[in-house]
């Protein structure tokens, strides 16, 4: 029916109102009571609209104009249009919500464009000049928005956006996507920083090729319930099927989130961080002191160190009975069984560590035309380590750099049974009322195996045992104010340790150190 005959009805039914509010029979005034007005079913429906706008683009593509339409033109296109004139014409007697936002979310429902950018994109200020998409120079380009709003016509939807319009955070309700090859996984599309999220957070996702065919010619509406297209997903981004049809942002720890995103690249820095804000959700909340210099460190393999048991254990423990007597081994083990969880409090991480402190830094040289330097640096009881970071050490202040061995539960072993705060992924438990659980974004060593009980002595020397493997260390530079900050490195820095070449109990300092999270 027309939006005109709709009209009708609806000043039909409110003359009809009005004559029964104007009537003296109180029998008719009764009558009232059984309808609402459609000045009342306007009003809900308009609070319906807010509701949904507040989700949407600001400002998105009309596909049957093809012109640029922010919240309010699109609001009054919807009240010009005979969806909204029915849908408050059969509404006399009750509201029905649940129709309403079924209505109401269907037609302001929109198809975003995700894509890699090739060169000179149409922009939102071109668009506008032209008046409408369809008004846009032939162009490779501009072609390829228009076919995707001719797609999008095709696909029953109104409206369409395209990221060259500028980013927002809003969640899509439908979600296009256009590859431009028919190998997914080896796709430029597969490479870009903000196509991660485009990729996880829509239920309903459609790949094309550059001609605008359906993906391995699936015309299905939508590829997430394509076996064989998941397949080639999972297989690309190395993550679970589940995951990339149903994403939540805790369905990943929060190393495998950068993992995902030192894989992509963006043309500004920055933006590697704004795309991916939402798949990292309260992890942002992640104490900074405790980050490297770049999420690319995350895409390598973390150094995890070999299991230390069977005869190499028992030949470490061997040559560390001749070396360390069982009261000094059992003032190490006291000391390292002893310290605290680690926890984060009044913004600040409180981090139990085995500390190596510098004695002296030099630079060996500097690499490309950046910023960094590769150092060398003479380690107390680990003795010669090397390292790549664009910061700028004090070389004649070495004393305050400290390199640290933060992983206390491996270092206790299996056979651990102090209270600890730091899970197998690094979690830091919380005493405080102002933090909630955070993350250590630092890779965890593998869990060692259980092992038969022992006595005391013997369980010593195995601490003092796994605390001399090679480890990933943290290198921190002390603050004028006694806090520790983390120096962002290049890579992981793993050292070799000191093995069994320990004399005293002196040899082992333990502390609980304090971060600043700047």
């Amino acid at each position: 029916m027309e939006p005109k005959r709709y009209d009708e009805a609806i000043h039909t039914f409110e003359s009809m109102l009005d004559v029964i509010e104007r009537s003296d029979d109180p029998a008719i005034w009764e009558l009232r009571k059984e309808y609402i007005s459609p000045s009342e079913t306007i009003a809900a429906i308009d609070a319906v609209v807010r509701r949904i706008l507040k989700s949407c683009p600001l400002v998105v593509i009309d596909v049957t104009t093809g012109c640029l339409c922010d919240g309010p033109e699109r609001a009054r296109t919807f009240r010009a249009g005979a969806t909204f004139k029915e849908l408050v014409s059969s509404m006399t007697r009750e509201l029905d919500n649940e129709r309403v936002s079924r209505v109401v979310e269907s037609f302001f429902a929109y198809v975003m464009f995700s894509h890699a950018w090739q060169g000179n994109e149409p922009l939102y200020q071109d668009v506008k000049e032209a008046k409408s998409v369809w008004n846009l120079p032939d162009t490779p380009l501009n072609d390829k928005l228009r076919n995707f709003c001719k797609e999008t016509h095709r696909l029953g939807y109104n409206w369409a956006w395209s990221d060259t319009f500028g980013s927002h955070d809003r969640i899509p309700c439908w979600h296009s996507a256009s590859v431009q090859t028919w190998d997914l996984a080896r796709s430029l599309w597969m490479t870009r920083a903000w196509t991660l999220q485009e990729l996880l957070a829509p239920k309903v996702i459609v790949f094309y090729d550059s001609e605008w065919q359906p993906f391995l010619g699936d015309a299905s509406v939508n590829h997430k319930e394509s076996r064989k297209i998941i397949q080639e997903l999972v297989d690309a981004v190395k993550i679970s099927h589940g995951t990339i049809v149903r994403f939540s942002p805790d369905d990943l720890g929060v190393r495998e989130k950068l993992r995902l995103a030192s894989s992509r690249n963006a043309t500004v820095e920055e933006d590697v961080a704004y795309a991916l804000i939402g798949i990292f959700k309260s992890d942002i909340k992640t104490p900074l002191c405790c980050l490297p210099a770049s999420v690319s460190v995350y895409n390598q393999t973390p150094y995890n160190p070999p299991s230390l048991e069977g005869e190499e254990m028992e030949t470490c423990i061997t040559q560390l009975r001749s070396k360390l007597n069982k009261q000094d081994s059992l003032s190490i083990y006291k000391r390292i069984s002893s310290l605290p969880p680690a926890r984060f409090a009044t913004r600040r991480l409180h981090l139990p560590c085995i500390v190596f402190p510098v004695r002296g830094l030099s630079i060996i040289q500097r690499l490309g035309g950046g910023n960094e330097k590769l150092y060398h640096a003479r380690v107390l009881g680990l003795g010669n380590v090397e390292f790549t970071t664009a910061d700028d050490l004090p070389l004649r202040k070495p004393r305050i750099l400290t390199f640290v061995h933060p992983w206390i539960r491996y270092i206790r072993g299996p056979s651990d049974e102090v209270a600890d705060g730091v899970s197998d992924a690094g979690s830091i438990s919380d005493s405080d009322s102002d933090a909630g659980s955070y993350d250590v974004v630092c890779p965890s060593p593998l869990d060692v195996p259980p092992t038969p009980q022992v006595d005391k002595y013997t369980q010593a020397l195995q601490t003092i045992a796994r605390l001399g493997q090679p480890f990933n260390a943290l290198l921190l530079l002390q603050q004028p104010n006694g806090e520790y900050k983390r120096v962002a490195t290049e890579n992981e820095i793993v050292v070799s340790g000191f093995g069994t070449d320990i004399t005293s109990k002196a040899s082992i300092r333990v502390k609980v150190l304090e971060f600043c999270n700047v």
